[in-house]
């Protein structure tokens, strides 16, 4: 099983780089989905113990929209897309309007409706980013039914901890903003990418990515 304290160099920057590419697959695949072109910022790749996750974020008594979903199928692991609850409810308003072609603000979808609309987006980011781990691995994947949570970060986090940490203790972290098509030029959206994988899924990425 690998262990966090003894990767080599090589292996961190390529495990940062996949990292790099699955956002760029998600940001092409969201672009889709809500019929805009989309603008990414280089994002920022660690690989931390996922009891540091905390130390990564900001101000834990924000609250933020969380997706969850879990991978099987030859590379196991978990995923988790984080967002800003601004953010988050700002996604859901551009695909509503893609969708039914009217602007909704966000404070009058309903709930059901809102959660809908925000697992759809998770599922999107979630899954185009580990077809880019899947490709390397040569593995295939099925993903869970998103589950969705709004909380304070540090109520999230602590759910991740406790409940992903007996599955692996390594996270791949990933942060990076979107600038959408036809938002006001400092409006971007910005979101984070967690990705658990098991420890036996791990040991799997670094054989394929020839840096064992």
């Amino acid at each position: 099983m690998a262990d966090l304290a003894s990767f080599s160099a090589l292996q961190l920057d390529a495990i940062r780089e996949l990292g790099n590419i699955g956002t760029g697959n998600a940001a092409t695949a969201l672009s889709g989905l809500l019929s805009r072109k989309i603008h990414m910022d280089v994002p920022k790749t660690e690989i931390i113990s996922i009891y540091e996750l905390p130390e990564h974020y900001g101000d834990p008594m924000q609250v933020v929209g969380a997706v969850f979903v879990r991978s099987s199928g030859g590379f196991e692991c978990s995923l988790i897309f984080i967002q800003k609850e601004e953010d988050a409810n700002l996604m859901v308003e551009l695909l509503l309007k893609q969708q039914f072609g009217t602007y909704i603000p966000a404070d009058e979808i309903p709930d059901d409706m809102k959660d809908s609309a925000l697992s759809e987006v998770g599922n999107i980011v979630l899954s185009s980013f580990l077809s880019a781990i899947n490709f390397v691995t040569g593995t295939g994947f099925q993903i869970s039914v998103p589950g969705v949570a709004h909380d304070l970060l540090s109520s999230i986090l602590d759910v991740v901890a406790s409940i992903y940490g007996q599955m692996g203790d390594t996270a791949l972290l990933v942060n990076t903003e979107l600038k959408v098509e036809g938002l006001e030029e400092d409006n971007k959206i910005s979101g984070q990418i967690v990705l658990i994988p098991d420890p036996e899924a791990l040991d799997l990425l670094l054989e394929r990515l020839k840096v064992m």
